[in-house]
């Protein structure tokens, strides 16, 4: 068996242009954005994504600092309320990639502009890959998960207040 390389080249597909400028933990619902690809990446290359209702954004942390990675164990937000988990546990910029992974409510196309709804990355976030969400390719049999990611995110997807 061959040595996998630790570091593999992506191109930055998009970036997100979002009247959200600020890293926040909650308040993503309702929140509008574009995804714009990049010059060279023309319509032709959405052609079908119209029929779908939802997407898969994977983007990059732009914002995060390679101090920022923790690899181990930490309470959730810093909480001690809640038990300690590992890296590969959270969602979050911790992670060594640094990268996050969205399901926005696709709104319409226009021209390379991809109008969503509910992405919860910040203007100028560099998209790395788009993808239509299958039914199919969903978490398949039950699911299930430790009370703390609810108690957590209660107030992710609430509404801004302003």
């Amino acid at each position: 068996m061959t040595d996998s390389p630790t570091t593999v080249p992506v191109e930055v597909i998009a970036h997100v242009i979002s009247e959200r400028t600020q890293v926040s933990d909650d308040y993503w619902g309702g929140v509008q954005s574009i995804i714009r690809l990049r010059p060279g990446l023309g319509p032709d290359t959405l052609t079908g994504l119209e029929e779908f209702s939802h997407l898969l954004v994977l983007w990059k942390f732009h914002l995060a600092r390679a101090e920022d990675v923790h690899l181990g164990t930490r309470s959730p937000r810093g909480d001690s309320r809640w038990a300690p988990s590992g890296t590969f546990a959270h969602r979050n910029h911790r992670h060594p990639s640094q990268t996050g992974i969205s399901a926005p409510r696709l709104i319409k196309i226009d021209g390379t502009d991809l109008h969503v709804v509910d992405l919860d990355a910040i203007n100028g976030t560099p998209v790395l890959d788009i993808l239509p969400w299958f039914d199919q390719f969903g978490p398949q049999g039950d699911r299930h998960q430790p009370p703390w990611p609810g108690e957590m995110l209660n107030q992710y997807w609430a509404r801004p207040t302003e």
